[in-house]
């Protein structure tokens, strides 16, 4: 029997292995559910992808140049809700902080919750769009029947006239789509008959 022969073979070390693929399954789980809020943050840092960005006070620049802005609302399907602008379009000087205002009607038999998301067009725009206030901050709620005004109230950045790629930009849309949010439900009942209420994420 040759030396190669009689060398026992060292045993594969198969919980490392499984500790590493665990680790890497693992791994891209956070690294996809980090995704969405990272992508977020960086949306609204660049305006990338047309998202507005949220300041706490109004600009103390305003040039004699004006900017159309029009307005569009829609409502995704599970919702019935009727939502509109007040006004379809203004024309505020640049850097000029105003509130516009938005109506949403309840159409249905039930209270309904639901969450504006929003983008501006066309996408160069979205970083110099900046709203001090603004109903898409929260979920709405509506009772039956109910009709709601909801401000806006919001500028655009007087640098938008210095950026090559925005420059020439003379109408933006602020656009708004209302989805619907599952509010509190009840998930157990106590002994004294009372219910325990589980908010769904």
């Amino acid at each position: 029997m040759s030396e190669a022969q009689s060398t026992p073979r060292k045993p594969r070390n198969n919980g490392a292995v499984v500790f590493m693929c665990l680790a890497f399954v693992f791994g891209m789980g956070a690294a996809s559910y980090a995704a969405v809020p990272l992508y977020r943050m960086f949306c609204q840092l660049t305006g990338y992808n047309g998202t507005t960005q949220r300041v706490e006070q109004a600009s103390s620049v305003i040039l004699d140049r004006k900017m159309r802005v029009t307005f569009d609302a829609n409502v995704a399907p599970g919702l019935e809700w009727e939502f509109k602008p007040v006004e379809r379009e203004v024309n505020p000087r640049i850097g000029e902080t105003i509130q516009v205002n938005f109506t949403a009607v309840n159409k249905s038999d039930k209270p309904s919750r639901g969450q504006a998301v929003f983008n501006v067009t066309p996408g160069e725009a979205g970083v110099y769009f900046n709203k001090v206030q603004c109903f898409c901050f929260n979920e709405t709620e509506l009772q039956p029947g109910e009709k709601l005004e909801m401000p806006v109230v919001f500028y655009i950045d007087a640098d938008i006239v210095k950026a090559v790629e925005s420059k020439d930009i003379h109408t933006v849309t602020l656009s708004y789509t209302f989805y619907p949010k599952e509010g509190p439900k009840p998930v157990a009942s106590r002994e004294d008959g009372t219910q325990t209420l589980e908010k769904k994420l």
